[in-house]
């Protein structure tokens, strides 16, 4: 696209601007716990006293990012979509900015909400904590035998020997671009990605299951999309990783966990448990509580630590106030899978590519699709195995949805049972 229009150069203009004032608001990182919270708490929980963890959280001040941020958002005009898009993303900064204020007080949580959702939010009929307490039974059986065949065997590889996995298959992929991999103690997840950067928490082990994982998730997804988003060569707030995005960020990568077939029981078992206990943080529930609500489903003190301390980051460990960010997988794994299949429907072969031209949310593939086309929008530079592989992607999902119209719910599995008699007769007397 040699020259912009006039709007469109208003708009370059605007993301720049966009851009400088969203810089300094840092979510998660905000949010990290002390390295040695996890040792005195399982120091004092082995002694038969638990006691809630001390955090301190700082006191930030993002009062000017939120007036920059504001003031600009009144600049767009939503008739366009591209303005629509800035103003949507710049105010999602800002309920960022706000909840990181108010950590540890009851507006945290409220905020959080606005950005991430609830447990008890719907997805068709049933909301994000009827779908996770029916994946939690179906799958306990399979999660106790699945403990006892191979988990003394799986957690045995050191971060720092992922590490050098990540490095060698990153040099693979971004052929003309080097990221940077760190292994952080403070790191409440296991790995985390920008378009730099790929950090994996220390003190911890992995298992070769999680590392195909996180390749798949952080690297091919997560710093992929970043990357190409800031590549672009006007929205360059396609590669900040707006927090309205985080849905359709964790739903496509947990996505491409699944159909790349690197996707386990326990992970999927991980996501399901995580929502039930935001909600019973929610309702009451504080920390302790929570880790044995991690301990009981058969996560080890490490894990069940993690876990909880990813529910209660920059909320109050008494209960109530919680982040409640983790809703966003499997509500956005939901949202991704159901928008790849309309999409399949509707011939719109191209949006899954789409996906990734820089961190976006599922709306914004529609609306922009236009500048997409014209090359306001760049496509994307990285694409993972699978989106670039686009006949497979469109068998994968014209079978998805064709499956739909199958109805399984008269059948058993002793129909398929093959009656020898009926298929070929009865005629069992010796040959000549």
């Amino acid at each position: 696209m040699s020259t912009l229009s006039k709007e469109l150069q208003r708009y370059a203009d605007l993301d720049r601007e966009l851009v400088d004032a969203a810089r300094g608001i840092k979510v998660l990182s905000a949010l990290a716990w002390p390295v040695g919270a996890q040792e005195e708490f399982l120091k004092h929980y082995d002694a038969g006293n638990p006691r809630l963890p001390v955090v301190d959280y700082p006191k930030l001040d993002h009062t000017d990012h939120r007036k920059a941020l504001t003031t600009l958002a009144r600049k767009c005009d939503v008739s366009h979509p591209v303005g629509r898009y800035l103003r949507s993303t710049a105010l999602s900064y800002v309920a960022a900015a706000r909840m990181l204020e108010r950590m540890g007080n009851p507006g945290f949580r409220t905020d959080s909400e606005a950005l991430y959702g609830r447990p008890t939010d719907r997805l068709g009929k049933l909301s994000n904590l009827d779908l996770a307490e029916d994946f939690i039974k179906i799958t306990s059986d399979f999660a106790a035998a699945q403990v006892e065949e191979d988990d003394a065997d799986r957690h045995c590889i050191l971060p720092e020997t992922v590490a050098e996995e990540i490095r060698r298959r990153a040099k693979e992929f971004f052929k003309d671009h080097e990221i940077e991999v760190v292994v952080d103690p403070n790191l409440a997840s296991k790995a985390a990605a920008g378009s730099e950067r790929v950090r994996l928490r220390g003190l911890t082990s992995f298992s070769q299951a999680e590392i195909d994982q996180l390749l798949e998730h952080e690297l091919f997804v997560h710093s992929a999309s970043m990357l190409n988003g800031r590549k672009q060569p006007y929205l360059k707030s396609l590669g900040l990783g707006a927090p309205r995005t985080t849905g359709t960020q964790e739903g496509l990568a947990t996505f491409a966990e699944l159909i790349t077939a690197t996707m386990d029981l326990s992970r999927l078992r991980r996501i399901a448990l995580r929502i039930k206990a935001i909600h019973l943080a929610c309702e009451g529930g504080d920390f302790i509580q929570i880790f044995r609500f991690f301990r009981d489903a058969g996560q080890t003190p490490q894990e069940s630590f993690q876990s909880a301390a990813r529910i209660f980051r920059g909320g109050d460990v008494r209960g109530r106030y919680v982040f409640t960010k983790d809703v966003v997988y499997l509500k956005g794994l939901v949202a991704v899978h159901t928008f790849l299949r309309k999409a399949i429907e509707m011939r719109k072969i191209d949006y899954p590519r789409h996906l990734f031209i820089g961190r976006v949310a599922l709306g914004d593939i529609v609306a922009l699709e236009a500048f997409v086309e014209s090359g306001f929008i760049a496509a994307p530079r990285y694409l993972p195995r699978w989106v670039a592989n686009r006949e497979g992607l469109a068998a994968y999902l014209c079978y998805s949805v064709f499956s739909q119209h199958l109805n399984t719910a008269d059948v058993q599995l002793a129909d398929f049972g093959e009656n020898l008699l009926d298929a070929y007769g009865d005629d069992v007397s010796p040959a000549a």
